[in-house]
């Protein structure tokens, strides 16, 4: 059986598409992620995984680093979750800091458990874990300072977990992201559930791989009073992590067409005031996105938004990406 290509990879989706515009992509051809855009008008874009030529280097190297991102967005008077970054032993003392793990645990104490611990710039929820304990917290921290030199440690604020972006003032795509879970059927245990959520993935095109044998899984059982073995019943949802990132498993409702204007409003103003064209802004909100802003908090911003993990939740998802795609291909020319 031939195996499907992921759509879409970008590379192969500007080329599928430019020609509707008028203009040809050249792919790097062994690793093909990256590539130029020419025009018909002669003028040259590029691209490289889902960084694109839109948004300035400055403002998109603030977007990649969360903490950084925060005191902007704190700044300009937009509501952010509490936390504070530390470092890594090695790079602790290279800084001469006393901003080491063990301060980041008397940090998140004084937060109050549990707390949310993520890689300072890593992307598509790598390394992001709620802990409960002391136990976990440096277990976490330490997986987190194998993958990045700084670690961020947040208050948990709970509510739906929202992606938004934005391209030049118009928000092209909204849609709520929900953690990676499965459905009991009454007969199958949690494992073979997962297996059988892997094989529809692989079905889809979805190359997000779920690991098993990942300790925040096991953790969110453990609290739960369950283990791998475990058999829920029929119709049970059974939550396996609680970031939402659609990298790491989670799904997807799109809300593109009932997003509030409030909220429209506030992920294009902020887009506009990070001094970005295109950005994925990540909401956190207290209710519901289809009600009046009242109670949020900007989790982060994203200034290479891409839409792959998206786009193969399903076949109308792919076809919007599609389009959004191509009015980011217009976009890039001027």
């Amino acid at each position: 059986m031939k195996k499907k290509r992921t759509q879409p990879l970008l590379g192969y989706l500007f080329k599928k598409i430019a020609p509707k515009i008028g203009a040809r992509v050249l792919l790097e051809p062994e690793w093909k992620i990256a590539g130029q855009i020419i025009y018909k008008s002669g003028r040259k874009r590029y691209f490289r995984f889902t960084s694109i030529d839109m948004n300035t280097l400055g403002a998109s190297e603030v977007a990649k680093d969360k903490d950084y991102a925060a005191f902007f967005i704190k700044k300009l008077g937009y509501p952010t979750i509490k936390g504070k970054t530390f470092f890594s032993d090695y790079w602790a003392k290279a800084l001469d800091s006393k901003l080491d793990i063990d301060a980041a645990y008397r940090y998140a104490l004084k937060l109050g458990f549990p707390v949310i611990v993520k890689p300072n710039s890593a992307s598509q929820g790598r390394g992001v874990a709620l802990v409960h304990t002391k136990a976990e917290f440096y277990r976490a921290m330490k997986h987190i300072f194998a993958i990045d030199r700084i670690g961020l440690v947040q208050r948990a604020v709970s509510g739906k977990d929202y992606r938004i972006v934005v391209l030049d003032d118009e928000v092209i795509s909204a849609y709520e992201r929900i953690p990676l879970s499965v459905v009991g059927d009454g007969r199958s245990s949690i494992a073979m559930l997962l297996a059988k959520k892997q094989k529809e993935f692989l079905r889809d095109g979805r190359d997000t791989v779920i690991k098993s044998d990942d300790r925040r899984l096991t953790a969110k059982l453990s609290k739960a009073r369950m283990t791998m073995n475990s058999i829920p019943v029929k119709g049970e949802r059974i939550p396996l992590l609680d970031n939402a990132n659609l990298s790491t498993g989670g799904d997807s409702v799109d809300v593109t067409d009932l997003i509030h204007a409030t909220f429209r409003d506030i992920a294009v103003k902020l887009t506009r005031d990070m001094g970005l064209r295109l950005c994925g802004v990540d909401l956190m909100i207290a209710g519901d996105i289809t009600e009046p802003a009242k109670k949020y908090w900007v989790i982060e911003i994203n200034a290479a938004p891409g839409l792959d993990h998206y786009a193969t939740t399903g076949a109308t998802q792919q076809k919007i990406v599609e389009e959004l795609y191509l009015k980011v291909l217009k976009h890039m020319e001027h």
